[in-house]
């Protein structure tokens, strides 16, 4: 199938790609926003959007089709936040704004290209995925983005425009999203093969 067969099966439930929020190495809160923007104006059920955060014990995680990558070559992450649509007996689309895919994508060919198997890369490169409700990640999230900054205070890469996201009770909890421990944080946490199984149809890729 083409690309445009994927990306025509999905009603855009964003901002179109260029006109997202966007700011580069804040996955986290690029996806908050699009998860802000889809409740704000309804453009899809709140209870139909996952966050998926991507990555593993060691904190490194390969993702193919990524726009900072070159060629072929997979990046190499600490970790990863996508947006995930599923909507019924629909096939579910990912929503990555640091991908050279469709945008949206279907997770199909998504699951394909940019996140293969962790059957022929070494085990200290395997993924874990923590499935978050959209509606739990605006209630919960929020990152005061020290980790985004140097020891002299400097920051690694400019920060959003906007203020910190934070909630009543925390300035700052993204390592318990991060963290693929079950027991801390929010959602659930699956390996990559069981997360295939969960959530695409075509059993090949699994």
């Amino acid at each position: 199938m083409s690309d445009d067969y994927y990306k025509m099966k999905e009603d855009i439930i964003t901002p179109s790609h260029d006109k997202c929020e966007y700011t580069s190495c804040y996955c986290e809160e690029n996806v908050w926003k699009l998860c802000e923007f889809i409740k704000k104006e309804g453009s899809a059920p709140l209870g139909e959007i996952f966050v998926l955060f991507i990555s593993n014990d060691n904190r490194m995680i390969p993702l193919w089709k990524q726009k900072s990558a070159h060629g072929d070559q997979p990046m190499i992450w600490d970790y990863h936040v996508v947006l995930l649509h599923v909507c019924g007996e629909s096939e579910p689309v990912v929503y990555d704004l640091d991908s050279v895919m469709p945008f949206p994508c279907s997770l199909e060919l998504y699951a394909q290209h940019a996140l293969r198997t962790d059957h022929s890369i070494k085990p200290v490169y395997h993924r874990k995925l923590r499935v978050v409700p959209a509606d739990c990640f605006l209630l919960n999230f929020a990152s005061d983005r020290s980790h985004m900054k140097n020891a002299d205070g400097s920051w690694k890469m400019p920060p959003p425009s906007y203020p910190p996201i934070s909630t009543a009770d925390s300035h700052m909890n993204l390592d318990d999203f991060i963290s693929m421990e079950p027991a801390v944080g929010w959602g659930n946490v699956f390996t990559l093969d069981h997360f295939l199984q969960r959530f695409v149809k075509d059993s090949s890729l699994r």
